[in-house]
C-alpha cells in the first residue's frame, strides 16, 4: 500500500536530514541549511502524513490517484531539497532542478487535495 511505503520513505529521510543536520552542527557550516530544512518538512513531515493519511482512510491509499501523488511526492521530495543544495553549493546554473523538483511536489500536493476531498466521507 502507498501510505506504508511513502511513511517508510519518510523515516528514511528524516534519518538522512538528522544526519545533514548533526553535520552542519558539527563543522559550524550552515550553508545547506535550506536544502536540510527542506528534506526534513517536504520529505520527512509531509510524506509521513500523507502516508498516514492513506493508512487511516484506506480506500484512499487503494485509489490509482493516491499511488501516483505517492511516488510523485517520494520524488519531489528528494529532488527539490538536493536541487536547492545544488543552487547553494554550484549556483545557479542548476536552478533548473529545485524548479521541477518544486513543480512536482506542487502537482502531488494537488492530487492529494483531490483525493482527501473524494474521499472525504470515508
Amino acid at each position: 500500500m502507498i501510505g506504508s511505503l511513502m511513511m517508510c520513505v519518510s523515516v528514511v529521510i528524516l534519518l538522512a536530514g538528522m544526519i545533514a543536520g548533526i553535520a552542519m552542527g558539527v563543522q559550524e557550516n550552515f550553508a545547506l541549511a535550506p536544502a536540510h530544512a527542506h528534506l526534513n518538512l517536504v520529505g520527512g513531515v509531509l510524506l509521513f502524513l500523507f502516508g498516514l493519511y492513506y493508512r487511516v482512510i484506506p480506500a484512499a491509499g487503494r485509489t490509482t490517484l493516491a499511488r501516483i501523488q505517492g511516488w510523485l511526492h517520494i520524488l519531489g521530495s528528494i529532488l527539490f531539497p538536493a536541487g536547492i543544495a545544488l543552487v547553494l553549493v554550484g549556483g545557479h546554473a542548476y536552478i533548473a532542478a529545485p524548479i521541477i523538483g518544486s513543480l512536482i511536489l506542487v502537482t502531488a500536493m494537488t492530487l492529494f487535495a483531490v483525493v482527501v476531498f473524494r474521499t472525504r466521507a470515508a
